[in-house]
């Protein structure tokens, strides 16, 4: 039997990303965002959700750009801090010794210690109610080296990426299958 509960947002696990922006005046913050997504592959587009209220959310409509920073096990901390304080109160990156790196096509820091960074530029914001949800074009991805197999494919396995399930953070588990396994012809 199941219960019924009231509308809410039961579509986990989600990528709890630190997303990095530089307002009108140089300042730069990290904010962590689990509302985003992929929305588009060619151009390739993704989104991000921001409460109003967030302190980079002003960045985000002054300078229409950001990055998006992927999460580590050795992100955790940074990714729930950087939820949980706020930049106008202090500087994140240097209150989670995270590196700053420029980005190649905004004008936006990157964090180096992400295994990769998705640099984007706004071109559209739609306010849903308790959040705006920026659609935005990817214009680079930097990827890090460290991450590819011996085959020379990027494995983001080898970065232990984390996860935003319903109030934790989690590690990704064991690999069920990969892409079209399911109809994939047994070899006799």
């Amino acid at each position: 039997m199941k219960q019924i509960w009231k509308p809410g947002n039961m579509l986990y696990p989600l990528p709890a990303v630190l997303v990095t922006t530089r307002d009108r005046e140089g300042k730069d913050n990290v904010l962590t965002v689990a509302w985003t997504g992929t929305i588009n592959s060619d151009p390739a587009m993704l989104s991000i959700s921001v409460r109003k209220s967030r302190y980079s959310y002003q960045a985000l409509c002054d300078t229409g750009v950001f990055v998006v920073n992927l999460t580590t096990k050795k992100l955790a901390h940074a990714a729930d801090f950087c939820g949980v304080r706020s930049g106008r109160d202090m500087d994140k990156f240097k209150a989670e010794n995270l590196t700053k790196e420029e980005a190649a096509e905004i004008d936006c820091p990157m964090i180096l210690e992400s295994p990769v960074n998705i640099e984007c530029r706004v071109t559209e914001a739609r306010d849903l109610g308790s959040h705006t949800m920026f659609l935005a074009e990817v214009l680079c991805v930097h990827a890090d080296e460290s991450c590819m197999d011996a085959s020379g494919r990027f494995d983001l396995a080898l970065a232990q990426p984390i996860v935003y399930c319903h109030g934790d953070y989690m590690t990704l588990g064991k690999k069920l299958g990969h892409f079209g396994w399911s109809v994939k012809r047994r070899r006799k």
